[in-house]
């Protein structure tokens, strides 16, 4: 059986490579893809070439380890449903709709331990978004908000309304978001959040006096624009928390800790969501939130912020969409028939 997966073979350059299946041993199963989704952050980075060199791809992920170079395959979000198993293999598997850590690919062979069974409540579009579901859990645990703060997040992407639809549940003070695009503003304000505010507008400072006579208590940084942590730094009361879950690749920018910031006591925290943080790994595994990921992504039903759907066929369409007019795009899936 062939199979067809996208390699990035250079910046700004995609190749849909054909091949033959691996044969299927007697502890795997074939999955057949149905949907997979583009990650507007990291995947952008590997699209335009500007990811660090000598930094691995994943360092828990076993489809993806290896190092950032071309050619490469690339992805972690890929649903579909097995179509066979091997002769070891609990025939229950056979027929179920799965989530996997896969690059994009129309077919791939895979230890069942390596899938989520997806609920059966759930649509499989929402399955997509299990990564970055996972990714704004761990960063509202990181940041750990308290009844009655103030709070910000800078970037309303996929992670930004994700992070943003948690903390609306909290008995917050204050929940308000920025973003430099109109449509993913307008996703934000859909959420209810206190507002949703352009950083790009000559009257950001002056729409953000409202909330601002003691400033945030906790500020995301989910932008993916470094330049942002500045923002960031002005606008987080003493002592209070930044989150900079954004990776920013090889994207660099001046940042301002020579001022105020020194006798701040403002605490930087890095968040990615491979590990669990020391002080919750006690009563914290990967499997107790990808748990809460899953009760999550039933109740708030991402799938509404899908803006495009490319096959498989059109995917570099996909990737100079996202590259030439982000504007327009919230979550961008690619598809197989």
């Amino acid at each position: 059986m062939k199979r067809k997966t996208l390699y990035f073979t250079a910046p700004r350059q995609l190749e849909l490579r054909e091949d033959t299946l691996p044969a299927l041993g007697a502890e795997d199963v074939l999955v057949e893809t149905m949907c997979s989704a583009i990650s507007a952050g990291t995947e952008m980075l590997i699209y335009q070439g500007r990811f660090p060199q000598d930094l691995e791809t994943d360092s828990v992920i076993s489809t993806l380890r290896g190092g950032f170079k071309y050619p490469l395959a690339y992805g972690y979000a890929c649903v579909g449903k097995v179509v066979e198993i091997g002769k070891q293999v609990n025939s229950e598997w056979l027929g179920r709709l799965v989530f996997a850590f896969q690059p994009h690919t129309s077919y791939f062979v895979s230890k069942p331990d390596s899938l989520f069974a997806i609920p059966d409540s759930l649509h499989p579009e929402n399955a997509c978004f299990l990564p970055n579901m996972e990714t704004a859990v761990n960063l509202v645990q990181d940041g750990a908000p308290i009844f009655g703060e103030r709070v910000l997040v800078l970037g309303q992407g996929v992670i930004g309304l994700l992070t943003a639809s948690l903390l609306n549940e909290f008995p917050l003070g204050v929940l308000v978001t920025a973003d430099y695009y109109e449509l993913r503003r307008k996703a934000s304000l859909n959420l209810k959040v206190s507002d949703a505010l352009d950083p790009n507008s000559k009257n950001f400072q002056h729409d953000l006096s409202a909330y601002m006579q003691r400033k945030f208590d906790l500020t995301f940084e989910l932008s993916g624009n470094p330049a942002s942590l500045n923002d960031a730094l002005a606008l987080t009361a003493f002592s209070g928390r930044i989150v900079i879950g954004s990776w920013y690749g090889e994207k660099q920018a001046e940042i301002d800790l020579g001022g105020a910031f020194h006798r701040s006591r403002i605490r930087l925290i890095s968040s990615q969501v491979s590990t669990i943080a020391p002080e919750l790994s006690g009563r914290w595994d990967k499997a107790r939130r990808f748990e809460v990921a899953w009760q999550a992504l039933q109740k708030i039903k991402p799938e509404k912020w899908i803006t495009h759907r490319f096959s498989i066929d059109r995917a570099q369409e996909a990737y100079r969409l996202l590259d030439e007019n982000p504007h327009e795009t919230i979550q961008v899936l690619v598809t197989y028939s």
